[in-house]
């Protein structure tokens, strides 16, 4: 069976459908052409794919912390997406139980734009998620993830980490950051996205020199606490990419039964689908 027709599950994507859905007038990055993508649209490329299910993540990208393009999607296809919301630092209990009750299973942090300081008040929040089972997602680069340990070491939240944590390729695997994350795998306290290679490889597709971290992440999560994503509809690529094109850059990676893993019983069941 070919990686193209293997069933999936994406564990990281984007709906941005502005026509519907306006971006707010302060948005400090407004994603177009290429960049934008309906949940309608995207479901055709799934189907193409074999994708058969979605963890749809808020852009910060022209909607921030408006969710109604997100939850339009999960509401028009609750049997085929669920949610990652971006939302204040002081939201309530009681909205988070609302965006739970609208398929949403976690909320998006996302430190390699807006730095550590925006979010140094989290805990509270960190607490609430873990009140009620829901994941705290964080995209960090570099070292990043060393100044959440802290607060990360008194919650234990759900945790995933977005894009194999996009260390600095010329710091190698040694670098303090990655070193942390390879240790959250070994503890079995957190999910690693095997994914947006593009946002940290040096010499693009098909990311060769992206391996020796993947071949870490692999090794110290377990691909039990791995999963795929696409990363569609690549937001701020810095050359174009392709959903089919993409998804073969884990076919030489990958043998038939770690891909069924990878990218459809890790995800089916931490994200419940």
């Amino acid at each position: 069976m070919s990686i193209l027709t293997e069933p999936k599950i994406d564990s990281h994507c984007h709906v941005l459908e502005p026509s519907r859905f306006p971006y707010g007038e302060t948005a400090s990055y407004r994603p177009s052409g290429q960049e934008m993508g309906s949940a309608k649209y995207f479901q055709e490329v799934m189907a193409c794919y074999e994708v058969k299910h979605a963890l749809l993540v808020g852009p910060n990208s022209g909607y921030a912390t408006d969710n109604r393009c997100l939850l339009d999607a999960i509401a028009c296809a609750p049997e085929v997406f669920k949610g990652i919301a971006v939302v204040p630092n002081d939201i309530s209990l009681e909205a988070l139980q609302q965006f739970k009750s609208q398929g949403v299973i976690g909320l998006a942090f996302n430190p390699s734009l807006m730095g550590f300081d925006f979010y140094s008040n989290i805990e509270p929040l960190l607490q609430r998620l873990k009140q009620l089972d829901m994941w705290a997602q964080f995209q960090v680069e570099n070292d990043l993830l060393l100044d959440f340990l802290p607060m990360l070491s008194r919650v234990d939240v759900k945790m995933m980490v977005d894009h194999c944590g996009r260390p600095n390729l010329n710091a190698g695997v040694s670098q303090p950051g990655f070193q942390a994350l390879l240790a959250l795998g070994r503890e079995g306290r957190a999910v690693v996205k095997i994914s947006g290679f593009a946002k940290f490889s040096q010499v693009g597709y098909p990311f060769a020199d992206t391996r020796v971290f993947t071949e870490s992440l692999v090794r110290e999560f377990g691909l039990k606490n791995c999963v795929w994503a696409s990363d569609w509809p690549y937001l701020k690529a810095p050359y174009r990419l392709d959903y089919g094109p993409m998804l073969r850059t884990y076919e030489s990676m990958f043998n038939a039964d770690e891909r069924h893993q990878l990218m459809w019983s890790s995800a089916k069941h931490h994200f419940g689908f």
